[in-house]
């Protein structure tokens, strides 16, 4: 059977403090080794950004913090130790010429439409231009977000804001067992699952407690999992393995646990623009803009005719032809009261409506689904 990763173009790559963090500093040559292993992906064609922890473990050893930490220690301590993280990914890969760029979010920038919009923007130049964005949460401010397994959801998250096909979660163990392979001997390996029932959910036991560092486990591996599967993103759950090239291994079959899902991310993200999201707000177009859309071409502003009250940037809106029928559902890149300055203007007549230089496209192809069409 062939790998998932043999035809994804972008890879979320998560990793655990007790992979990054050895002995209170920045485990250096493991890192060195990832990088490599990066940079043969990216030579391949493929796009990968990391979601790294370790800031708070290394800031604990700036501080001279001791076990266990207050809320207010922990967010001291990713203060002081996210520096030392992006140095670490710095010098990993410098060697081979990729520059890296540190991205800090939050579930609002993920879970927020507009902000959700202005994250995946700026993901996309990073790509775009080269760029490995290091990826954690914003821990610093964060307080309700600092809880066990943050880190597994955020890089599904960033899966599914991305339309990534792949996602990886190197662990401490090399997948999903039918029960805790360190207390058992005798546990099986479960090598491949194509849905995450109340089943394989009772396999998974609670956090490694004996690396002292990290904070997830199989639960919230397989939550993001979950998470990512429903977004038509396969996750592989397989060892980290700090004296080895993981990536490598896993593209030659190490042993591994893969959710498969059942449809591709742009098929799942197109079924979840038509039915999942509430709409906020109602556009109307003309007969030339219908028929560009149901062409594939994106919203522009010189075809839209009437707008409802009242929605934000990002929001979810109905989209209907001179009949009043539905054609279909996407993210307006405006709010209301922009969007109705530019309607039925051309590109070279936005940056007078609106006082600043902008995008004509009221609705991009990308966030855009027709009603009967995948």
């Amino acid at each position: 059977m062939s790998s998932p990763l043999d035809s994804a173009k972008r890879i979320i790559l998560k990793i655990g403090t007790s992979l990054v963090v050895r002995d209170g500093v920045a485990h250096a040559p493991w890192l060195a080794r990832l990088a490599a292993d990066v940079a043969l992906w990216r030579r391949s064609g493929k796009a990968v950004v990391v979601v790294s922890s370790g800031a708070v473990a290394l800031g604990r050893g700036v501080l001279g913090l001791s076990l266990p930490l207050r809320l207010e220690e922990k967010q001291a301590a990713a203060a002081a130790g996210q520096a030392k993280l992006m140095q670490a990914w710095e010098s990993a890969f410098a060697p081979h010429g990729i520059p890296v760029a540190q991205a800090l979010l939050t579930p609002d920038d993920t879970e927020q439409r507009r902000r959700w919009l202005n994250a995946r923007a700026t993901f996309e130049i990073l790509l775009s231009h080269g760029a490995v964005p290091i990826v954690n949460e914003n821990d610093t401010v964060a307080t309700q977000e600092l809880r066990y397994g943050d880190n597994d959801r955020l890089a599904a998250r960033v899966a599914q804001l991305l339309g990534a096909e792949v996602l990886v979660l190197l662990s401490d163990v090399d997948g999903l067992y039918d029960r805790d392979p360190r207390s058992d001997p005798g546990a099986r390996h479960i090598a491949q699952v194509s849905a995450i029932s109340p089943q394989i959910e009772a396999m998974a036991g609670g956090p490694n407690a004996r690396s002292g560092m990290g904070s997830g486990g199989m639960r919230t591996k397989l939550e993001a999992a979950k998470i990512a599967w429903q977004a038509g993103c396969a996750t592989a759950i397989t060892l980290g393995d700090a004296d080895a090239r993981p990536l490598t291994r896993l593209a030659q079959g190490t042993r591994a646990t893969w959710v498969l899902p059942a449809a591709a991310p742009h098929s799942a993200y197109k079924a979840w623009l038509a039915g999942t999201l509430l709409p906020a707000g109602d556009l109307q177009v003309d007969a030339g803009a219908a028929a560009a859309l149901r062409a594939g071409k994106s919203l522009l502003a010189a075809g839209v005719t009437a707008i409802s009250p009242a929605f934000e940037k990002g929001d979810a809106v109905r989209v209907f032809d001179p009949a009043g029928l539905e054609i279909a559902r996407g993210l307006v890149r405006y709010d209301a009261e922009e969007a109705r300055l530019l309607i039925g203007r051309r590109s070279d007549e936005i940056e007078a409506a609106l006082g600043y230089r902008a995008s004509p496209v009221l609705i991009h192809a990308d966030d855009l689904a027709l009603l009967g069409r995948p």
